[in-house]
């Protein structure tokens, strides 16, 4: 059973940084394409930041240039690096990953919070 945990969440200033982790453990080949979604209260889920096995990026347009996705097979981790956080950016950070010869999984996801 391939399971998805996240970790790095918590309450942050305004103008202030953020580093989510995604930890994959279980049995699988390996992590093929990594990505970062967030849900607001009220709102659909959105793709924040994706990354591609063979390291292709793409961002959304409100977090281009402020946030950074990084994934590392070696560790079996998908991170995100969050700087210059708005409080438009609060949200339920989930990772998803979809394994080579799998399916894709979800983690449980970690709640971010910036105050203005």
């Amino acid at each position: 059973q391939v399971r998805l945990v996240e970790s790095g969440g918590g309450l942050v200033q305004a103008g202030g940084s953020l580093r989510l982790s995604c930890a994959a453990s279980g049995t699988f080949f390996r992590l093929n394409d990594m990505a970062w979604y967030r849900q607001a209260p009220g709102k659909q889920r959105e793709l924040v930041a994706a990354i591609t096995n063979g390291g292709t990026t793409n961002y959304a347009d409100s977090v281009k240039g402020r946030f950074t996705i990084s994934g590392d097979n070696a560790k079996s981790t998908v991170n995100l690096q969050m700087s210059s956080l708005r409080p438009e950016d609060t949200a339920v950070y989930y990772c998803k990953v979809t394994f080579l010869y799998s399916r894709e999984y979800w983690g449980q996801g970690t709640q971010v919070t910036v105050s203005s």
